[in-house]
C-alpha cells in the first residue's frame, strides 16, 4: 500500500507498511495513478498514453523502471509484516493509571467532556484511602512491569491537592518494595497554583500539562470560572512562572479548537509568543447541535489552517528557534513500537481510569459509561474479559482502518470517540480520522524537509 500527497509544493510518496517516506518529482507523482501490485517488467502502455502530452516517453519509461526496481527492493509497495502480530495479540499487564483525584473544577468550559467536571456522576473528591487501593491495584495489576505511570486528572486535581501529595508519598514507599519506576503527570487548568504548588509539581511530576486555549479572547470565551468570568489572565503568568522552574522535565500547553477558532494557527503563535515552546491545540469532537461543534463541512478550512500552522512553524525553524507542536511530532526513523502502531494508547488494557469512588474504566473519556464500568479497587473487582476485548482492538479488527494508509500513525484512533460518536470501539469515527490524515500528512512532510536540509 501507497499513499502519495503534495505538501509545500513538494511530491511525497509514503510507502504504508515500511513507513518508508520518498521525496518525489511531478512524473513519478503522476506515473503512480497507473501503476498497480504487482509491478510488471514494463511500463503499462495506458499510463504512456495517458501521460505523453506532459512528458517525453523515454523519461515515462525511465520513472517507471525506478519504480519497479523500488518495488523489487522491498521499499515501495511492501508486504504487510504488522497483521500477523496483530493476530497473536494478546492482553497486556497495566502500566498506566488515570486518577481522577477530584471530579469537580473550579471551571466551566462549555465543551467539557466531563460534564464540567462531575462525569454526570456527582461533584466529589478521591480519599487517600481510595488512592491508595489505586495504587495497590497498579502494582499487583502490572505483573513485571517495572516502568508504571501515574496521571492526577479531573476535573481540577489541585481541588484535592493534599490528597494528591499523599498518594504521591505512598506511591514512592510502594515503588521501592516492589521494584518499580513510578513516572507522575498532573493536568490543570492553573487557577490555583502558587508557590507552593508549584514547587511541588517541578519535584515530583514527571510531566506537567497546562490548560489553555489560545489567545486570551478565544480562551475567555469558552473556558470560564464558575461564576462566568474568563481566566486566562488568573493562570498564564503562573504557568510561566511553572515553567521557568522545570528544568528538564517535560511539560507542555494543551488548547483546544472549536467552530469558534478555526484560525487556530493563530492560537499556538498566540502561545509562542507568551513563551511557550512546547505546544498541543487539539479538535474539540462533540455533537453536531453544539454550537461550537467541528462538522465535515469545516474540514477545508481546517486542512487550510493546518497548512498554514506548518508553514509559520517553518519559519520559526528556519530562524534557527525551536518551537514543537504535538501533532507535528513524527519520527521517521523508528517510530512507536509495533504494539503502539496497532493499538495506540492501551485503553483498557494496559491504560485505566480510577474514579473519586474507586471504580475502574478504560479511560477517562469513559467514566460515568456504565456499560463500561471494569470493577472497582475496594471490592478488587476487574472484568478481564472487558480488558482482552479492549486488548484485541486494534487497526486489523477496525474495518476502516484495516484499509487507511494512515493507521500506523494513528492506531486505529480514539477507543472513546469511536463509542460516544458511533456507538462501537470499532467503528471508526470518521470525522476524527479526516482531520488526523491531514494532520500526518504534514508532520511528515515538515520531518522529511528537515531531514533533506540535514543531508545537503
Amino acid at each position: 500500500m501507497i499513499h502519495k500527497f503534495i505538501q509545500n509544493g513538494m511530491y511525497f510518496v509514503l510507502d504504508v507498511n515500511s513507513g518508508g517516506v520518498h521525496v518525489i518529482d511531478e512524473l513519478t507523482y503522476d506515473l503512480l495513478d497507473y501503476v498497480t501490485e504487482p509491478l510488471t517488467d514494463e511500463c503499462p502502455e495506458a499510463a504512456v498514453r495517458e501521460l505523453l502530452g506532459k512528458y517525453p516517453e523515454e523519461d515515462i519509461r525511465e520513472v517507471y523502471a525506478e519504480l519497479k526496481s523500488l518495488a523489487d527492493d522491498k521499499i515501495l509497495f511492501s508486504e504487510d509484516d504488522y497483521e500477523k502480530y496483530a493476530q497473536t495479540s494478546v492482553a497486556s499487564p497495566v502500566k498506566a493509571l488515570c486518577l481522577l483525584i477530584s471530579q469537580d473544577c473550579n471551571m466551566r468550559c462549555d465543551y467539557c467532556f466531563a460534564s464540567k467536571g462531575d462525569y454526570g456522576k456527582g461533584r466529589m473528591l478521591m480519599s487517600f484511602e481510595t488512592g491508595k487501593k489505586a495504587i495497590d491495584f497498579l502494582i499487583e495489576k502490572s505483573a513485571n512491569r517495572k516502568a508504571l505511570e501515574i496521571d492526577f486528572f479531573g476535573g481540577e486535581p489541585l481541588m484535592n491537592f493534599e490528597v494528591v501529595k499523599q498518594v504521591v508519598e505512598y506511591a514512592r514507599e510502594q515503588e521501592k518494595l516492589h521494584d518499580k519506576n513510578i513516572k507522575f503527570t498532573l493536568t490543570t487548568n492553573g487557577i490555583l497554583l502558587n508557590d507552593e504548588i508549584t514547587e511541588f509539581l517541578n519535584k515530583e511530576m514527571y510531566n506537567v500539562v497546562l490548560s489553555v486555549d489560545g489567545r486570551r479572547e478565544i480562551n475567555d470565551r469558552v473556558r470560564k470560572t464558575v461564576n462566568g468570568k474568563g481566566t486566562y489572565d488568573i493562570f498564564i503568568d503562573k504557568y510561566k512562572k511553572l515553567v521557568a522552574g522545570r528544568g528538564d522535565k517535560d511539560w507542555y500547553v494543551r488548547g483546544t479548537f472549536t467552530k469558534y477558532n478555526l484560525d487556530f494557527a493563530e492560537d499556538v503563535m498566540s502561545l509562542y509568543n507568551e513563551g511557550f515552546e512546547q505546544i498541543s491545540v487539539e479538535p474539540v469532537m462533540s455533537p453536531e447541535t453544539e454550537p461550537y461543534a467541528i462538522t465535515a463541512a469545516d474540514l477545508p478550512r481546517i486542512f487550510e489552517e493546518y497548512d498554514r500552522l506548518a508553514n509559520k512553524i517553518r519559519e520559526i525553524t528556519a530562524q534557527g528557534k525551536f518551537i514543537n507542536f504535538f501533532h507535528f511530532m513524527m519520527d521517521l526513523d523508528q517510530g512507536p513500537c509495533v504494539i503502539k502502531r496497532l493499538k495506540g494508547c492501551g485503553c483498557g488494557n494496559e491504560y485505566v481510569a480510577i474514579s473519586p469512588d474507586g471504580d475502574i474504566y478504560p479511560c477517562h473519556q469513559f467514566v460515568g459509561i456504565d456499560d463500561y464500568k471494569m470493577g472497582n479497587v475496594h471490592d478488587g473487582s476487574f472484568d478481564t474479559a472487558m480488558k482482552n476485548d479492549f486488548a484485541s482492538a486494534h487497526v486489523y479488527s477496525k474495518p476502516a482502518c484495516r484499509d487507511c494508509w494512515a493507521k500506523f500513525y494513528c492506531s486505529g484512533g480514539c477507543n472513546a470517540n469511536n463509542y460516544l460518536y458511533k456507538g462501537d470501539i470499532r467503528t471508526s469515527h470518521e470525522l476524527s480520522c479526516e482531520i488526523e490524515r491531514h494532520r500526518v500528512e504534514c508532520a511528515i512532510a515538515l520531518k522529511a524537509e528537515k531531514l533533506l536540509d540535514s543531508a545537503e
